[in-house]
């Protein structure tokens, strides 16, 4: 008897991938040969060389090979490690205030809006084609504390292939905006509600995250019971911390029986291996050696910190002590995603640097690396020609969504 015959392939293509490994912090694959499965799974990464024997072994003709270019690559598809999907409606405006006042002005009285479920789909629905559009091909979103508008946002996710974790934001403590908070048990019993009703969607690539906003907008009662919640669903957590000095004066104030801002959710079960923190601009040393500890990672948002006059992000200091730090990595998916090994998902960016209105120029004298370089610094959406989520490729967008 034969062996049994494979399934078709979903993609093959051939030129040039970039991307991370172990043994290289930037690899620049030439003619070569990748299978993706119908699964949306890389089956082979080879050298094009080995054509023949894939093609016998895997069931494709030539004719089912896409051919990139010299000027294109496929590089993997980008992570965003801390979105809030409701301030994408003001977003590159209302930058005049530092963080506390800058909540209480503009924040949470837009948050509120989207109790709204028509503002909130143009909304969610904008960030989420915007996103993808720019290469982000996993992201981590805050949303806001309603429940029925967040699992929408969980909706237009999956409807458009992004992957990505979504919170139900969660604050029973808000003096400055008050119609924008909940009732302790309140909050608990529809966090509950939001992961459960999202879990049995059974959405292929978006899950629940556990979102208390921050510690001045929590109780200790709010802050242990998410905790629990948690543990007992083994849930990944997302919150902020010690993004403003004056931030810090506050946690100081509001919860005195612990040493510091990173106790504070340690000590309610919310710093674990799936916990990322955003900011963290002032953290201590001692705090850093919690964060290693426990196995939780660091989301840098560098531009956030500038247009707010946070601080600076002591980064040396962070990898020193051994802590996942990521503009675009941490989120415990590196199994899945990250680069193009046999097994991950295919998430992938095609990129054209000759795309006819790519905001930078190729010269004689520049080689592949100083190409891929310049698209990394220079440039934008315009050289990102085609975005794939496991394989299906969701950018260009297709007329259903």
């Amino acid at each position: 008897m034969g062996s049994p015959q494979r399934p078709p392939l979903a993609h093959v293509f051939r030129g040039t991938f970039v991307h991370s490994s172990r043994s290289a912090p930037m690899e620049i694959l030439h003619e070569h040969l990748l299978g993706v499965d119908d699964g949306g799974t890389i089956v082979f990464l080879e050298q094009s060389d080995q054509q023949e024997q894939l093609a016998k072994k895997w069931g494709f003709k030539t004719s089912d090979i896409r051919e990139l270019s010299n000027y294109e690559f496929f590089m993997p598809g980008m992570v965003d490690t801390h979105i809030h999907a409701p301030q994408y409606s003001f977003t590159g405006t209302r930058v005049d205030l530092p963080l506390l006042q800058w909540l209480t002005t503009y924040t949470f009285p837009t948050e509120a809006k989207y109790k709204d479920s028509d503002f909130a789909e143009e909304v969610y629905t904008r960030v989420v084609r915007r996103t993808l559009k720019n290469g982000t091909t996993t992201a981590c979103y805050f949303a806001t504390i309603y429940t029925d508008t967040s699992l929408l946002l969980a909706e237009i996710l999956d409807k458009f292939g992004q992957r990505a974790f979504v919170g139900k934001v969660c604050m029973d403590v808000n003096d400055s905006v008050p119609q924008y908070k909940e009732i302790t048990a309140d909050s608990v019993r529809e966090t509950e509600r939001f992961v459960k009703e999202l879990l049995e969607k059974k959405y292929p690539r978006v899950q629940p995250i556990i979102t208390p906003r921050f510690g001045p907008s929590c109780t200790e009662d709010l802050l242990h019971a998410l905790g629990n919640l948690a543990q007992a669903h083994d849930l990944h957590v997302q919150s902020h911390i010690s993004e403003n000095e004056e931030e810090i004066k506050v946690v100081e104030n509001m919860f005195p029986a612990y040493q510091n801002y990173t106790e504070l959710y340690d000590k309610n079960k919310l710093l674990t291996s799936k916990t990322v923190m955003a900011h963290a601009c002032h953290l201590s040393e001692e705090e850093l050696k919690l964060f290693s500890l426990r196995g939780a990672a660091i989301s840098h948002c560098p531009s956030s910190n500038f247009s707010l006059c946070s601080g600076i992000l002591n980064v040396q200091m962070v990898l020193k002590h051994n802590v996942k730090l990521g503009l675009g990595t941490a989120l415990g998916l590196d199994d899945v995603i990250g680069n193009f090994e046999v097994g991950k998902e295919f998430d992938a960016l095609l990129i054209n640097t000759k795309a006819s209105d790519s905001p930078f120029d190729l010269f004689s004298a520049d080689n592949f690396e100083d190409t891929v370089q310049k698209f990394l610094y220079l440039g934008d959406d315009r050289n990102i020609s085609e975005v794939y989520v496991a394989g299906r490729q969701v950018v260009p967008f297709s007329s259903s969504v």
